[in-house]
């Protein structure tokens, strides 16, 4: 898709994602104007003081729980992004129904307005902790999937499309364990949940391009993984507070020890090109031709951040460090 001269709405879009976004889109592509929709009003005022002479910025206070504001606002949109979430685990945890609302609401709310105005394209943003989730915020992911994949059998008498972009950690990202191990190094102590646990690997500026490029490739109802490396959280910290001390706390609620992003059942239904999976829909009654994206996985593959063949050790994150994007 190309976005030359198109109007894009970002929810949560003064968030870290959408403010990277936004970035890119202004810096690299022709949109017509960049619709950033978000609750934060603080946030929005900071970013306008970001961009004062830009004037294909517009900003839209609401809430992805409320539907009519959604309607108002993608009205003459071409494209949705829809990033906007409650992803904090220990605070979805403690305030499930919020999660709920947000995370599961929220994407029908999108859904419905995007079929309701024929907005051509909507991408939402997924994460691996939807796949096999031990806590809600997963568990809301994983909903929110199914609802925009199945947004397209609602809306198979407009020219609506909708597919998921899944992947792992965003370096930089507000919660992420980079600033949390560059805070603590400055005290002297690292914690650190178990030195088996592993994570994928995704910085910012990498997650806006897979997300654009997946855009050019939708077909309505995929799935986009990226092929991404590993790093052990224990390098992570070496990599970042080398001289800290270590101290280890045992796994929080709701956490894995290790993350997947493919399952196997997924994979009898998913096709690999060189730089990402492709889970298609097992049935995609809004389609009458079979998606070829490329060859089909192989049967009973697992894409597992403990069994990756792609990792990234404490040496290599050092030398990404100055080029860090670290988002408030």
């Amino acid at each position: 898709m190309d976005l030359t001269d198109k109007t894009i709405l970002i929810t949560g879009g003064t968030g870290s994602f959408g403010k990277a976004c936004t970035e890119v889109l202004l810096r690299d592509h022709a949109p017509r104007t960049i619709r950033l929709f978000s609750r934060d009003e603080l946030k929005q005022s900071e970013l306008q003081a970001r961009y004062p002479d830009e004037s294909r910025l517009r900003f839209f206070i609401g809430d992805v729980r409320d539907r009519e504001r959604l309607v108002r606002a993608t009205r003459g949109v071409d494209l949705i992004i829809h990033a906007a979430a409650l992803k904090q685990v220990p605070a979805c945890e403690y305030n499930p129904f919020e999660a709920v609302q947000t995370n599961i609401m929220g994407a029908e709310n999108v859904v419905s307005a995007a079929i309701a105005n024929n907005v051509p394209r909507v991408i939402a943003l997924s994460t691996d902790k939807a796949v096999n989730p031990v806590n809600l915020y997963g568990a809301t992911k994983l909903c929110a999937e199914k609802i925009v994949t199945q947004g397209n059998a609602y809306a198979t008498d407009s020219e609506s499309r909708f597919s998921n972009v899944r992947y792992g950690n965003v370096v930089g990202s507000r919660g992420s364990v980079v600033p949390i191990f560059m805070a603590q190094a400055l005290a002297g102590t690292v914690t650190i949940t178990d030195e088996r646990m592993t994570r994928f690997w995704i910085t910012l500026p990498q997650a806006v391009e897979f997300v654009l490029s997946s855009l050019r490739l939708m077909e309505g109802g995929e799935v986009f993984v990226p092929k991404i490396p590993s790093m052990r959280v224990i390098d992570t910290a070496d990599a970042i507070a080398p001289d800290a001390e270590r101290v280890f706390t045992g796994i929080r609620p709701g956490e894995k020890l290790h993350e997947v992003m493919l399952t196997e059942d997924e994979s009898r239904h998913a096709q690999e090109l060189d730089d990402r999976y492709v889970v298609v829909p097992e049935f995609p009654t809004w389609r009458s031709a079979p998606y070829t994206h490329g060859p089909p996985v192989a049967e009973g593959f697992r894409y597992s951040s403990d069994s990756n063949d792609r990792w990234l050790t404490a040496q290599e994150l050092q030398a990404m460090l100055p080029s860090l994007q670290l988002v408030a």
